[in-house]
């Protein structure tokens, strides 16, 4: 590929095929957190359970994406692009027919290994396919896509639920992903390295292993017990088995995950305010849905209309963060978005059961303008700082990492969530209150407690911001590496 501008028609064509796609495999997770309640009712569960209909997809998402690299080299990303949007139609349409929790769960596993191919694959497609000089607006487009769902997706589930029922939450995103397919056939041109190579099959297999034995520890420590030896047993093997896979893969010529990428010091602090961003990203999106739902028994409807404008104001800032980009660079904005995290998630932290939601709005779209604001620059500074050959590469570990703190924090918040609130009703219950009146006190402090949590990672990340500013010289000299 050369590195002239690209057409202002084919720059649109080919960020059209990626945005729908995209824009697909991140809805499906955020129509499925609202439902949360409405599913736990249905199948008479609890939420350590039915959360594995979202920890189980988030869990898939992360461990396929070590994968995606190879593929997208073996038989071009294009192709892998069809075959993964194929694959997430045929499950959206098992999940709809599912006739358990455990089916659907199942079925949610299987969407999710072809949602953790599409996001790194459109992902590749931006840092191949379009010129470094373009790439920054690319990449807003790209996070658009990713940040337009939980805009929508909480109303649209709740309006869904309210009229129909929650199977078609899955059997909407059928005509979705055909328009998909359409648009990925006509625009996507192909593209593929030449380098031919073997599949790490044990590696996989290692990465799979340990990062389902560290999401089966956080997402069962409160059933299990936290120092219990199987929870005990179950981190020290993921972490061991993480490490000797990262070990092996540096020793390895072609490994899955080329982790040489973290040479590029400005990817590694990407990489770390990344992981701070989606902790962030993901408390707020499971915790108040389950605020307004449990504690305060909003509808589905009015969670999703309630948490609308938050979500709206943060898709429409995103394309504007690309151009920003280029003006200001990467630290202004992320300190600014971070700052901006922190005051809003601190404020979600002071909740009570009494709370107005004119405040729960105002709070969730201060903090949704910070994640807005540092997301994208905090990406874009570590991606294109890595040479074009890599690129695949370092999209695999970008969306292995997120995904992968993202099932891990969901399912340790499911658990702290549980733990904190037990440990209230029996704090509060000393007082001889009434059980009805003492569980919704005690449901609404668990959460300020996680937030809280959320909102000290928020300001750990701001001195990290600083290390991503550039040195004359330094960055051209890495990319020459």
């Amino acid at each position: 590929m050369n590195e002239e501008r690209l057409s202002k028609k084919t720059f649109w064509s080919i960020m059209f095929a990626i945005f729908f796609g995209n824009f697909l495999a991140v809805l499906s997770t955020n129509t499925v957190n609202v439902a949360l309640p409405v599913l736990m009712k249905h199948f008479d569960v609890e939420l350590p359970s039915i959360q594995w209909v979202l920890t189980g997809f988030m869990l898939a998402t992360g461990t396929v994406a070590p994968a995606v690299g190879y593929f997208a080299n073996r038989i071009s990303t294009k192709r892998l692009y069809l075959f993964a949007l194929s694959g997430f139609v045929l499950t959206s349409v098992l999940c709809a027919i599912s006739w358990d929790e455990h089916s659907l769960i199942a079925f949610r596993v299987l969407q999710g290994l072809f949602s953790g191919i599409i996001m790194p694959t459109t992902m590749t497609i931006v840092y191949q396919i379009i010129p470094r000089e373009q790439q920054a607006f690319g990449i807003s487009i790209w996070s658009l896509s990713a940040m337009l769902a939980p805009a929508i997706g909480p109303t649209l589930a709740g309006w869904i639920i309210h009229v129909a029922d929650w199977h078609w939450l899955f059997w909407m995103n059928v005509p979705i992903g055909l328009v998909a397919l359409l648009t990925v056939v006509k625009f996507i041109p192909m593209y593929r390295m030449s380098e031919q190579q073997r599949f790490d099959k044990l590696g996989f297999i290692m990465v799979i292993t340990g990062s389902l034995l560290l999401l089966l520890a956080f997402g069962n420590g409160q059933g299990w017990g936290w120092t219990s030896m199987k929870t005990l047993g179950f981190i020290i093997g993921g972490l061991l088995i993480i490490g000797l896979f990262i070990r092996r893969s540096l020793k390895q010529e072609h490994p899955l995950l080329e982790f040489r990428v973290f040479r590029y010091l400005r990817f590694s602090y990407s990489m770390l305010l990344v992981s701070i961003i989606t902790i962030s990203l993901y408390a707020g999106g499971l915790l108040t849905p389950l605020f307004l739902q449990n504690v305060q028994g909003a509808s589905a409807l009015t969670a999703g209309l309630i948490l609308l404008p938050a979500s709206l104001l943060m898709a429409l800032l995103i394309p504007f963060t690309g151009r920003w980009y280029s003006k200001y660079g990467p630290v202004k904005l992320i300190v600014v978005g971070l700052l901006f995290m922190g005051c809003g998630t601190y404020m979600l932290s002071r909740l009570d059961v009494n709370t107005p939601h004119l405040e729960i709005t105002l709070w969730m779209a201060l903090r949704n303008v910070g994640i807005a604001l540092a997301n994208t620059p905090a990406m874009n500074a570590g991606m294109s700082a890595v040479k074009r050959e890599w690129s695949g590469y370092a999209s695999s570990i970008n969306s292995w990492i997120r995904q992968g703190l993202a099932s891990l924090s969901i399912g340790l918040f499911s658990s702290l969530l549980a733990a904190r609130t037990i440990s209230y009703v029996a704090e509060l219950s000393t007082t001889g209150g009434d059980i009805a009146i003492i569980k919704p006190i005690a449901y609404t402090h668990g959460i300020n407690d996680i937030n809280f949590i959320s909102f000290i990672m928020t300001l750990v990340g701001i001195p990290v911001a600083f290390l991503l500013k550039e040195r004359k010289g330094k960055i051209a000299q890495q990319i020459e590496e």
